[in-house]
Order: C-alpha cells, then structure tokens, then sequence
C-alpha cells in the first residue's frame, strides 16, 4: 500500500482468510435466502436480461482490477471472502458433476481469458496479492458454469412443461406474484458498491430455475386410485341418472368403500367439506391456477392449509353425493376451467423422471 511516499506490505495468511470468510458466511447465507425470495421480482422488475448482458460486458477488466489491488488489498480481501461464503453456501445444490452442456441460445459470460491475465498481472505486479487473484479466478469460472447450469435446468423444465400442453410463461407469472418478502443485503463485489452483475445474473437464473421446477412438481403424477379401475373418462357421456348426454368434468375410479384415496401432486389442501352433487369432497391446490378435487368420499384425512406431498393418503373411497356406487370423482382444473386429468396422469410421470435425471 503506497501512502505518503512510503510503501507498506500487508501479508494476509490462510488462516486469517478463513477467519473472515467465516464472518462473512452469516451475512452472506441471509443475502441468499433474500435472493431466493426476491430473485424473480427482481428479474422481472429491475434485472432485465439484455441490461445484465450489457453490464456483464463492461466488467472490470484485468488492468482495472489490478488497479483495485494495489489501491486496496484489504477491500479486494473483503469482496472475496464475501463471495466464497456465497459459493460455499451454493456447493450443497451442486451435483457431482457440473460440467453440463451449454443451454441453447447461451448468453453466459466467459471470464477465463481475462481472470488468467489477471492472474498473470497480480502475481508480476502484487506478488503477495497473487494467491486472492487466484481465487477469484475460480470464482468466476464456478459462478459461471453454476449460472449454464441452471439455465440447462430451466430449459429442461420448460421443454416438459410444453410438452404438457402447458404454458411455461404462466408459472413464471404466477411465481413473480407469490408472496415475497425478508430482509434485503446485496452483495456488494465492486469499488462503486454494486453487486458483481455475474453474481446477480446467477441469482436471477437460480430463481429461474426454481420457480420452473416447483411448478412442475405442482402438476398431477400420481394416481390418486387405482388405475385399472377407471370406469369413466373425462368428456360427454350418458348421464347414469337422467339417461342423457352430459358434461363429465373428470375421471371416475371405482373402488371399495374405504380405499386410500392419495393426492395427485404437491400442494395446500384448500376445502375439505361437502359441495352439492359431488358430496365429500377434498380440493388442493398446487400454484399456478391448478387445482385438484377429489369428490363422493366416505371420510377425509386432511384438513384445511395442510401441504401435502404427491401420494399423500388425504381421504377414502365413498359414495356421497350423487354417485350410483363407491368410487373416487377426480378432477383437474386451471383457472376453474375443468380439463382432462388423463395425459397428465399418463405422461407427468415420465416427463418429470427425465427431467429430474437430467437426460
């Protein structure tokens, strides 16, 4: 450090490294969980991609960050710390293997070439800066690939999604509305205090990815009854009581009184109780304007606001309301519109097993 016409040399040992990346991990693991909350409002509201894009190509090059050592040691030690108890905090989310393939249209930075000239600079330059300018090499090549990675998750998430016949965009809507909230503590990674645009830029792709995949494991993939006792589908049919053709909103599953009844995917039990023509009647809802009902049971094994998990045991097989024998009512609707529960229940399954396996 050059002050007064005298020069001064600070060594920083790996002990004290770890001592204030320790400090630093409380306040960086709380900075996380703010970004998981907000990190799709803010996509949405402030982070704009093509302005990450821009940003992310006017990062600091290697001539101005060896300007930042030398004017600085203690702040450039302080903004690494920072960082490595944010990647450390991120490891447990990580398979074993990160090197994946490039998502299609990859807009993802590539830092290699100018972390190594820093490198090179730094250790010519500061040598006792040399061991923190390796460090932040490798850094930014794993907050790199941890940003393609999730973006590949993303569009695997999407890709199944279509495949469904449903719309992507609408899950992404519907997260960028859930309540939000907890306190906010950027990251603060540069001289002029704002957050290293590569780090936001991976924030953002990890909300992303998140809100995409809990959407999907929202959609109907379990047999809420035995399959092999479905014994009328979802369309017009002859009405069993009046004779004449009708609307059936859902799939009926014929059954003993008292078979396990399970719900279908993940979600909040929203009604438990008795609606008119369909008797007891149990209804979940899975975000994203998805809703599940479960109707003419004979009891119930949820309550209201209660989570359940796909396969859960929420009631048993009835014949309340009106309904000619035991048997499970099943519907799916979004938005309240009533639609086929049959492809999701035949397809969820297999399109959610490549999903999760990565192929």
């Amino acid at each position: 450090m050059r002050s007064q016409g005298q020069v001064r040399f600070i060594k920083i040992s790996s002990k004290l490294q770890m001592i204030a990346a320790g400090t630093a991990l409380a306040a960086l693991l709380a900075w996380t969980v703010s970004m998981a909350l907000m990190g799709w409002a803010q996509y949405r509201a402030q982070a704009d991609i093509s302005s990450l894009l821009q940003r992310e190509a006017k990062v600091a090059r290697s001539e101005e960050r060896v300007t930042a050592y030398r004017s600085d040691l203690g702040a450039v030690t302080d903004d690494l710390t920072k960082r490595q108890a944010f990647i450390e905090a991120m490891v447990s989310s990580l398979p074993a293997d990160t090197k994946t393939a490039r998502p299609e249209g990859d807009t993802v930075s590539d830092s290699t070439s100018e972390a190594a000239q820093t490198v090179s600079k730094v250790s010519a330059l500061i040598p006792e800066a040399a061991a923190l300018a390796r460090i932040e090499a490798r850094q930014l090549a794993f907050v790199e690939r941890l940003t393609r990675y999730a973006d590949l998750r993303s569009d695997r998430a999407v890709a199944a999604i279509r495949k469904l016949g449903l719309d992507p965009g609408v899950m992404l809507r519907s997260a960028e509305r859930s309540a939000m909230g907890g306190p906010l503590e950027l990251l603060s990674t540069g001289a002029d205090g704002d957050i290293d645009p590569r780090f936001e830029r991976l924030g953002l792709s990890l909300a992303r990815m998140t809100a995409l995949e809990r959407g999907l494991d929202g959609l109907p993939q379990v047999m809420p009854a035995r399959v092999e006792n479905i014994t009328s589908g979802f369309g017009f049919r002859r009405d069993p009581f009046t004779g004449r053709g009708a609307m059936h909103a859902g799939l009926d599953f014929r059954g003993q009184t008292g078979a396990p009844i399970h719900a279908a995917a993940n979600g909040r039990v929203s009604f438990v109780g008795q609606k008119s023509g369909y008797g007891k009647v149990v209804e979940v809802r899975h975000g994203n304007g998805l809703l599940t009902r479960y109707a003419h049971m004979s009891r119930y094994a949820a309550k209201v606001g209660q989570q359940v998990s796909a396969g859960d045991v929420i009631g048993a097989i009835g014949s309340t309301g009106r309904s000619t024998g035991p048997h499970l009512h099943f519907e799916v609707r979004i938005n309240n519109r009533a639609v086929n529960p049959r492809p999701f229940l035949e397809y969820a399954p297999d399109v959610l097993k490549e999903v999760r396996s990565g192929t």
